[in-house]
């Protein structure tokens, strides 16, 4: 695997951790900025709005460039931004950076995507897509926890600061291993053909299952805290411990289907979304007992992860066509359930339906997901039989 792609995770590794790491510095925020806690949480929901609204946006903006030129430009605006926030002290101003924060964080995923895959050709995609979404499961492990350390030792700004460090690196070996032009073989379908390619119904519903997918994971991964401190009885002490062990199983996830996906992605797809159906219902069931709680934390954020990078591969395969606009609509998708889950728990917890309500949640969606996949196929079955029949 090129080094470059490694380099892509890294910087994918400082995004990530900022976009979940204000889970632990809310009332620190709150507390300094005379807000609401609710005020703070705003903050949250607004990186989510601008990875979802800034994905296709950014990407339109930056797709004529040279990727090196794209990805420094949205990492540089990603640092600005944490650098502001760091040092502001307006809410105003710090819900502003978020939002840019986001943009940018979202431009860079988009091009990030692309860019591995071309790098690392066509018989490495979903390893190369591995290695960029596993900066993500890394900073579930080590970025969010740390983030949450150091707002404790030093102040919610230190966080930021500490972010926006962990990026420079990024962009000094961006600087020196990334070619300078677009990669060899990289389309250049103009803005309207990749749009045009963007509308296939398979690729949509493909996105639809993908926003699910992440929706199912969020939403219990979101309400993990209640869940095992009031129903499976462990202490607020191991949280952060549960936590780490989910984004244990994310990381092996994403290694795994990396090294699977490439060869069989039907398999890794189809046995990852019946899995997770099958695991967040006997989370619910079992989420009393420590033991069985934390195997499926642990097999849940695998299979979560895991399913999840192959689909992202998928949306690619879907539109080669439009490998820029397709990494954008994968990262707005996966940024659509992220926000949503976490959203419908929310409304379960609230109608009283007990703590174990998220993850039934979880299940559900699950369903449907499967349900969407299903359908793909059959349309898929359908439209080769069509052809069969035309060219006979």
């Amino acid at each position: 695997m090129p080094f470059a792609v490694y380099v892509l995770g890294l910087a994918v590794f400082a995004q990530g951790t900022s976009e979940f790491m204000l889970s632990g510095l809310l009332s620190g925020i709150a507390d300094d900025l005379h807000v609401s806690l609710g005020a703070a949480g705003l903050l949250t929901s607004a990186f989510a709005v601008g990875m979802v609204v800034g994905a296709p946006l950014a990407a339109l903006a930056g797709r004529t460039w040279p990727r090196r030129r794209a990805l420094l430009f949205f990492l540089g605006v990603f640092i600005a931004t944490h650098v502001v926030g760091a040092l502001t002290s307006s809410y105003g101003v710090l819900l502003a950076t978020r939002v840019a924060g986001a943009l940018a964080n979202a431009g860079f995923w988009a091009v990030a995507l692309v860019t591995a895959l071309a790098l690392a050709g066509p018989h490495r995609r979903a390893r190369a897509t591995a290695v960029v979404v596993g900066g993500v499961t890394v900073a579930c492990v080590v970025g969010v926890p740390a983030g949450a350390a150091l707002g404790e030792l030093w102040g919610w700004r230190s966080a930021f600061w500490a972010v926006a460090l962990v990026s420079v690196p990024a962009v000094v070996a961006l600087l020196v291993v990334l070619p300078g032009g677009r990669p060899d073989g990289a389309p250049e379908a103009g803005a309207r053909s990749e749009l045009r390619a963007l509308a296939r119904p398979r690729l949509l519903g493909t996105l639809l299952v993908m926003a699910l997918v992440q929706g199912a994971t969020f939403c219990t991964f979101s309400y993990l805290e209640p869940l095992v401190t009031r129903v499976t009885g462990i202490g607020q002490g191991w949280v952060p411990m549960v936590l780490a062990l989910f984004g244990i199983g994310s990381f092996a996830g994403v290694t795994l289907a990396g090294r699977l996906a490439d060869a069989r992605p039907d398999a890794v797809i189809g046995f990852g979304m019946s899995a997770l159906a099958a695991g967040w219902a006997a989370l619910a069931l079992t989420a009393s007992h420590p033991a069985a709680a934390l195997a499926l934390v642990l097999i849940q954020g695998a299979l979560a992860f895991g399913t999840g990078t192959t689909l992202i591969t998928r949306v690619f395969q879907l539109a080669p066509d439009a490998p820029t606009l397709a990494g954008s609509y994968a990262t707005a998708a996966f940024n659509v359930g992220a926000a949503t889950g976490p959203w419908l728990g929310g409304l379960a917890l609230g109608a009283g339906f007990g703590f174990r309500a998220p993850v039934r949640v979880s299940a559900l969606l699950m369903c449907a997901a499967l349900v969407g996949v299903w359908a793909l196929s059959a349309r898929g079955l359908t439209l080769a039989r069509g052809r069969r029949e035309h060219s006979g």
